[in-house]
């Protein structure tokens, strides 16, 4: 049984092969109707649990639509809905749903609710997001950058901001596919010391610069992320605005980077905040096409989970 809880727990062979299967799935769509689905179904007869104590636009549209492309229904359940931890434990929820369900997906607040989910069902689970990472987005964003510009190995990606859950996610992509981050940003958002380690314990090389346009310098992508959570207190949020003013992603920036670099955000965005509308709608934005990217590349981690 094959859980997918983060990048750095999954060998590099098995990540490897994710992306490349993603890539192949995404082509075989090419000119097909999106509502269509897949000529293979290797999802037929599976239920898909989706849960979300987060709210969600694109990891519950992609997955959801991943799986009934490829034959596969879904449940999707809100906090709500479950009260993961509230009434019935974590662990007993895991074990009820793993007799009903093939494979579970979860988006939660703390990565222990993940863990404890995980080492007590009996099907896969799959991390669709925590306060400390977020592994399916930077698989998604390895399929984009792949397509735009090849293989990863030896090259610079700059994070510009907040050293968040989806900035743990590229350090941790980072040591298992052998390109190098510098983090540009302010010291009190520096990001998790442990994936900096694990990142340079793979050969990484890990930069910290607080100066954003020297950070950029022979950048082969930038990549940034919103500077709030939809979670964050009003007082919080002016707090890291003016944290983060320094680092948005601007014509200036993009212009110290490769001429081929590409700009990277997950998405949403607030824009003209950590990047300006003209660098997200420029020629080196793929932001869209890491959104799209999401339903490609979780069907290649739905496929893995269950081995088909």
């Amino acid at each position: 049984m094959n859980h997918f809880l983060d990048i750095d727990k999954t060998s590099p062979a098995d990540l490897t092969a994710m992306i490349r299967n993603a890539r192949a799935m995404k082509d075989a769509r090419i000119g097909k109707p999106k509502g269509m689905a897949d000529a293979e179904q290797p999802l037929a007869g599976r239920m898909i649990a989706l849960i979300f104590e987060k709210p969600s636009t694109r990891t519950r549209i992609s997955f959801d639509v991943g799986a009934r492309q490829m034959g596969g229904e879904t449940m999707v359940l809100s906090g709500k809905d479950m009260q993961l931890g509230h009434g019935e434990s974590i662990a007993d929820t895991a074990r009820v749903l793993s007799r009903y369900v093939d494979l579970i997906m979860l988006r939660t607040f703390d990565e222990a609710t993940l863990l404890e989910m995980a080492e007590h069902a009996t099907v896969p689970v799959i991390n669709g997001l925590t306060d400390t990472s977020h592994p399916c987005q930077i698989m998604a964003d390895i399929v984009t950058y792949e397509e735009h510009r090849g293989p990863l190995k030896g090259r610079k990606f700059v994070w510009s901001g907040d050293g968040n859950n989806v900035c743990t996610s590229w350090l941790h992509a980072a040591g298992q596919f052998g390109f190098d981050v510098t983090f540009t940003g302010p010291e009190t958002l520096d990001p998790n010391p442990r994936a900096v380690e694990f990142a340079r314990s793979k050969g990484s090389n890990v930069v910290i610069d607080r100066d954003p346009l020297r950070a950029a310098q022979g950048a082969d992508a930038i990549v940034t992320d919103t500077w709030v959570s939809m979670h964050d207190p009003e007082s919080a949020r002016e707090r890291r605005h003016n944290q983060l003013r320094p680092y948005q992603v601007n014509g200036a920036m993009m212009g110290e980077a490769k001429p081929d670099a590409l700009f990277m955000h997950c998405l949403p965005a607030h824009r003209n905040e950590e990047a300006t509308s003209e660098v997200m709608d420029g020629p080196q934005s793929v932001i869209f096409d890491e959104s799209e990217n999401r339903l490609h590349a979780q069907k290649a981690i739905l496929r893995w989970c269950l081995g088909v």
